[in-house]
Protein backbone atom coordinates (compact mmCIF):
# COMPACT_ATOMS: atom_id res chain seq x y z
CA UNK A 1 0.00 0.00 0.00
CA UNK A 2 2.87 2.26 0.97
CA UNK A 3 4.61 1.76 -2.50
CA UNK A 4 1.56 2.01 -4.28
CA UNK A 5 0.10 5.76 -2.47
CA UNK A 6 4.33 6.44 -2.82
CA UNK A 7 4.11 6.36 -6.38
CA UNK A 8 1.33 8.05 -6.77
CA UNK A 9 2.36 10.99 -4.76
CA UNK A 10 5.80 11.00 -6.17
CA UNK A 11 7.48 10.21 -3.01
CA UNK A 12 9.03 7.10 -0.98
CA UNK A 13 7.19 6.60 2.34
CA UNK A 14 9.13 4.32 5.03
CA UNK A 15 7.72 3.51 8.21
CA UNK A 16 9.40 5.51 11.42
CA UNK A 17 9.27 5.78 15.03
CA UNK A 18 8.47 9.48 15.83
CA UNK A 19 9.42 10.85 19.33
CA UNK A 20 6.84 13.86 20.97
CA UNK A 21 8.01 16.04 23.76
CA UNK A 22 6.10 14.31 26.51
CA UNK A 23 7.97 11.76 25.65
CA UNK A 24 5.64 9.22 23.86
CA UNK A 25 6.34 8.08 20.83
CA UNK A 26 4.06 6.49 17.73
CA UNK A 27 5.48 4.07 14.77
CA UNK A 28 4.48 5.73 11.91
CA UNK A 29 3.66 3.21 9.04
CA UNK A 30 4.73 5.29 6.19
CA UNK A 31 6.74 9.09 6.13
CA UNK A 32 8.50 10.57 3.43
CA UNK A 33 11.73 11.16 4.43
CA UNK A 34 11.62 14.97 5.14
CA UNK A 35 8.71 13.95 7.02
CA UNK A 36 6.38 16.35 4.74
CA UNK A 37 3.86 13.35 4.74
CA UNK A 38 2.71 11.18 7.11
CA UNK A 39 0.14 7.93 6.86
CA UNK A 40 -1.38 5.43 8.03
CA UNK A 41 -2.22 2.16 6.14
CA UNK A 42 -5.74 0.11 6.99
CA UNK A 43 -5.57 -2.95 4.33
CA UNK A 44 -9.15 -4.17 5.39
CA UNK A 45 -11.20 -5.06 2.88
CA UNK A 46 -15.13 -4.72 3.17
CA UNK A 47 -17.57 -2.54 5.05
CA UNK A 48 -16.22 -1.85 8.32
CA UNK A 49 -17.47 -3.07 11.64
CA UNK A 50 -18.10 -0.79 14.52
CA UNK A 51 -15.10 -0.97 16.30
CA UNK A 52 -13.19 -0.75 13.25
CA UNK A 53 -14.85 2.90 12.26
CA UNK A 54 -13.52 4.01 15.80
CA UNK A 55 -9.50 2.54 14.23
CA UNK A 56 -9.62 5.53 11.93
CA UNK A 57 -10.50 7.85 14.49
CA UNK A 58 -7.75 7.05 16.40
CA UNK A 59 -5.22 6.44 13.47
CA UNK A 60 -6.39 10.17 12.35
CA UNK A 61 -5.83 11.78 16.19
CA UNK A 62 -2.40 10.03 15.71
CA UNK A 63 -1.34 11.89 12.82
CA UNK A 64 -2.64 15.00 13.98
CA UNK A 65 -1.32 15.02 17.26
CA UNK A 66 2.39 13.84 16.16
CA UNK A 67 2.30 16.21 13.61
CA UNK A 68 1.95 19.51 15.44
CA UNK A 69 5.13 18.22 17.49
CA UNK A 70 7.50 18.20 14.79
CA UNK A 71 9.56 21.20 13.90
CA UNK A 72 7.92 21.84 10.69
CA UNK A 73 4.62 20.75 10.09
CA UNK A 74 4.12 18.06 7.51
CA UNK A 75 1.86 19.15 4.41
CA UNK A 76 0.19 16.23 4.27
CA UNK A 77 -1.37 13.74 6.58
CA UNK A 78 -3.06 10.52 4.91
CA UNK A 79 -5.38 7.92 5.84
CA UNK A 80 -4.55 5.21 3.19
CA UNK A 81 -6.90 2.37 2.61
CA UNK A 82 -7.31 -0.30 0.24
CA UNK A 83 -10.98 -0.32 -0.66
CA UNK A 84 -13.76 2.19 -1.10
CA UNK A 85 -16.11 0.46 1.42
CA UNK A 86 -14.00 0.29 4.04
CA UNK A 87 -14.33 4.00 4.26
CA UNK A 88 -17.66 4.72 3.00
CA UNK A 89 -19.04 5.78 6.14
CA UNK A 90 -16.46 8.72 6.44
CA UNK A 91 -18.01 10.19 2.98
CA UNK A 92 -20.90 11.63 3.99
CA UNK A 93 -21.92 13.60 7.31
CA UNK A 94 -21.08 11.58 10.30
CA UNK A 95 -18.91 12.84 13.31
CA UNK A 96 -16.30 10.44 12.16
CA UNK A 97 -15.73 11.64 8.83
CA UNK A 98 -16.59 15.64 9.86
CA UNK A 99 -13.85 14.81 12.61
CA UNK A 100 -11.18 13.59 10.70
CA UNK A 101 -11.36 16.21 7.94
CA UNK A 102 -11.19 18.45 10.82
CA UNK A 103 -7.81 17.66 11.93
CA UNK A 104 -6.72 17.75 8.29
CA UNK A 105 -6.34 14.13 7.23
CA UNK A 106 -7.13 12.83 4.07
CA UNK A 107 -8.55 10.02 2.86
CA UNK A 108 -6.62 8.27 0.00
CA UNK A 109 -7.54 4.61 -1.53
CA UNK A 110 -5.21 2.54 -3.49
CA UNK A 111 -5.83 -0.17 -5.66
CA UNK A 112 -4.45 -3.68 -4.69
CA UNK A 113 -3.58 -7.01 -7.13
CA UNK A 114 -6.69 -9.25 -7.11
CA UNK A 115 -4.60 -12.13 -6.00
CA UNK A 116 -3.74 -9.80 -2.80
CA UNK A 117 -6.95 -8.96 -2.38
CA UNK A 118 -7.89 -12.54 -2.09
CA UNK A 119 -5.55 -12.79 0.52
CA UNK A 120 -6.91 -10.04 2.52
CA UNK A 121 -10.30 -11.21 2.19
CA UNK A 122 -9.35 -15.06 3.57
CA UNK A 123 -7.40 -13.41 6.48
CA UNK A 124 -9.92 -11.73 7.61
CA UNK A 125 -12.51 -14.50 7.47
CA UNK A 126 -10.29 -16.55 9.42
CA UNK A 127 -10.11 -13.37 12.00
CA UNK A 128 -14.05 -13.28 11.93
CA UNK A 129 -14.69 -17.13 12.66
Amino acid sequence: MLRVLGARLGVTLAPRRLGHPSGAAVQIDGTSPDLDVLVECWAHQGKAKVAQKYKLVNDATKLAWIAKALDRPPARLILCVSDELAVAHLRGSSWQGAAIRELGVELEVVDLPADLVEVLWAAQKRQYR
